[in-house]
């Protein structure tokens, strides 16, 4: 039997990691979080303000069973091992499961691996440690702090101007979305044009006009330059380089996402559920085996046992010639560098191998990391690069052209990085005379700056230090479920409410917004997680410097009236507006709540009356049963009875609707999950028909 428990995060994991550890050990999900901080207390933060910050964590809803199920496997062992994710989020969720479970006095360790294979977790097992409470208060002390600036900014731009959420995160991210649109609003188009001579398989553009930069503003400069050129060009330079073209290093968590949306056309949240399954486990027919080491990594570190495996295989693959130098550095973040990148867990793991264990997206997804992984370790891509310049009375004229030598690591990532365009030029010498086919001018317009797409998006947050590369993806979730903004041609474009958020934010709370304090805030929590800075210091001082100011915003800040239809409400008179809600944009009386009038939309049918049995709510006692009928899901179109209270009450009855009425009180008769037929109102009139068993002998 069983006698050690080990706890992961997901499901799959776990069956993964159970076939290669022995039958002593059981193990069990928590499937992530089992317990947050509450939604009680002053402000509904669940963090005691007054007393060190204290915070009150509650066990979530949907994990009480689980809870149940995790306590009842601890009765069957002796030992217990916290196997959660190898990063801060993780060691938390081992601290919160230490804390909540009832382990008593068994002994406790936690388990860490970069990779689900039977060799690295058989090592992790042979090395367990202890719960490093320097990540957890890390940890803890960003989710504080999160839960005090998301409720303190929700609740006051809920108020004032209908906004559904703030936060230091997200809003730090729309405003660089939103000061993109301000920048492309005031941006001024120019005219401008380009002269182009094109010879018989080449063409060459003017870059200099009598010694300086040509600038073309306008047409009559265009066409006075034109006049002076005539068809007879002679080479003055040709200059013949080769240039090197490095791999690139291994991915990271923000470089894969920047790299899937790119070349695969994946959402950074796609990308992160796909990279999560082949990393918990995929099975291969006799195993399930995880395929690439963990995805959430600020490290371009490579294990130097991994850097010998591939090292062999380029060799063998591709030969000597190809054999470069590992791109393993040192990351930036410190605490994150225990990690290695992301890459495959075995390099003869081919993509080819093993596709047809792979769906099609996961095929793609695994196939870019082994590729990246691969090429890192290759040598240089090399291109001999030519530049001509030719000479036209007093105008200079350019033409370059490229031309691979050696591919290098575009053997393997070729599909994913062309590197430069190869234009081809003739051979041609100094003082070479050459005539031109045509020589014309393009007009051209300056364009605006282009907006973000969500390569560019996760890009720029990793430039400024905004979030951490695993929130990335939930955070544009966020904005885009928020409507903040939306996605016009894979860009982002935000909405007005999205500008009016900012700007709001901006006039009251312009630091707080900045990704300058997003920064600030990452490296104090990387200090804590060090050792380096306390978690009450911290807390102590930003709640110091942001309450004043929320205190101020909702004292100072205007509410923001709802948009007149310029229609009147047919039941009081007073104006229409426009308001938003959980399905949508529709049309309200102003007056509301005195009047609650709805202008129905086109082709909205009239809601059917809900039938009261006034029959008492068993649960809350204040409310009656009422017939209602389930607008959405498997059960859409079927009847059944709720409390009149919701969503105070949300009691349902436990029992199925049948059309006929109870012959007693000609209530209504239901049908029980026995299959007994009986009076809903069962505790007053108890009418219920008889079954007769027929036994057959």
């Amino acid at each position: 039997m069983a006698d050690k428990l080990v706890i992961v995060e997901s499901p799959s994991k776990s069956r993964t990691i159970e076939q290669y550890l022995g039958s002593e050990y059981k193990v069990k999900s928590s499937k992530g979080h089992i317990r947050d901080l509450a939604i009680s207390g002053p402000g509904g933060l669940g963090i005691d303000t007054e007393n060190d910050f204290k915070p009150e964590y509650k066990v979530l809803p949907e994990k009480k069973d689980i809870v149940k199920e995790l306590n009842t496997a601890l009765k069957k062992c002796s030992e217990v091992f916290l196997a959660t994710d190898p990063d801060r989020e993780g060691e938390a969720i081992s601290w919160h499961l230490l804390e909540t479970l009832e382990i008593q006095d068994r002994p406790v360790k936690r388990v860490v691996f970069n990779e689900i294979t039977k060799q690295a977790i058989l090592e992790a097992f042979e090395h367990p440690s202890d719960i490093d409470m320097r990540l957890v208060s890390s940890q803890e002390t960003r989710r504080i702090l999160d839960r005090i600036i998301g409720f303190k900014l929700s609740k006051l731009l809920q108020s004032k101007i209908k906004s559904k959420s703030a936060g230091r995160v997200q809003s730090a991210t729309l405003k660089l979305i939103v000061d993109k649109e301000k920048e492309i609003d005031a941006f001024k188009i120019e005219e401008y044009y380009e002269i182009v001579a094109k010879f018989a398989d080449f063409e060459a553009k003017l870059t200099k006009w009598k010694g300086k930069v040509a600038k073309i503003p306008n047409v009559n400069k265009a066409d006075e330059i034109l006049s002076s050129i005539g068809k007879q060009f002679v080479v003055s330079s040709v200059d013949v380089k080769e240039k090197s073209i490095p791999s690139k290093p291994p991915f990271i968590t923000s470089t894969l996402q920047q790299e899937a949306s790119t070349r695969l056309g994946f959402s950074a949240s796609k990308t992160m559920q796909i990279a999560q399954k082949l990393y918990e486990g995929i099975s291969l027919g006799n195993e399930s085996v995880g395929l690439i080491s963990y995805m959430r990594t600020d490290s371009i570190r490579l294990a130097s046992t991994f850097v010998h495996r591939v090292q062999n295989h380029i060799l063998e693959t591709f030969g000597k010639e190809y054999l470069g130098h590992p791109k393993h550095a040192q990351s930036k973040n410190k605490i994150q560098d225990a990690h290695e990148a992301i890459r495959p867990t075995d390099c003869q793991r081919t993509p080819e191998k093993i596709r047809h264990f792979l769906t099609t997206d996961e095929m793609k997804l695994y196939k870019l990391i082994y590729s990246r992984a691969v090429a890192s370790m290759m040598k240089a891509a090399i291109n001999e690069v030519t530049t001509i310049e030719l000479s036209n009375n007093e105008a200079l004229f350019k033409a370059t052209g490229v031309k691979p030598i050696f591919d290098g690591y575009l053997a393997i990532y070729g599909k994913y990085d062309n590197g430069e365009e190869k234009a081809k030029l003739p051979l041609l010498n100094e003082k070479d005379v050459v005539l031109a086919d045509e020589i014309g001018k393009k007009q051209l317009f300056t364009t605006p700056p282009a907006r973000y797409t969500e390569a560019k998006l996760i890009k720029e947050m990793e430039d400024l230090g905004i979030g951490r590369p695993s929130t990335y993806a939930q955070t544009i979730q966020l904005i885009k479920a928020r409507k903040y903004v939306t996605l016009t041609e894979k860009k982002f474009i935000p909405t007005e409410q999205g500008k009016m958020t900012i700007d709001k934010l901006d006039q009251y709370f312009k630091e707080l917004v900045s990704a300058d304090f997003s920064r600030k805030m990452e490296e104090t929590l990387d200090e804590i997680a060090n050792g380096d800075k306390l978690q009450l210091d911290t807390l102590r001082h930003f709640y110091d410097y942001f309450m004043p100011l929320v205190d101020n915003a909702f004292q100072v800040m205007k509410k923001v009236k709802p948009k007149e239809t310029g229609e009147t409400c047919p039941k009081c008179g007073s104006p229409m507006v426009h308001r938003h809600g959980k399905f949508g944009d529709f049309e309200a009386c102003g007056n509301f709540p005195k009047c609650k009038y709805i202008k129905p939309k086109p082709g909205d049918t009239e809601r059917p009356k809900t039938i009261n049995t006034h029959i008492a709510c068993p649960v809350c006692k204040k409310g009656t049963l009422v017939e209602r009928k389930a607008s959405k899901g498997k059960n859409k179109g079927k009847v059944f009875y709720g409390c009149s209270n919701y969503p105070k009450c949300k009691y349902i009855a436990p029992y199925k609707a049948t059309k006929n009425k109870c012959p007693n009180c000609h209530k209504p008769l239901v049908k029980t999950l026995t299959g007994q037929v009986i009076c809903l109102d069962t505790e007053k009139c108890g009418y219920h028909e008889h079954k007769i068993d027929i036994i057959t002998l």
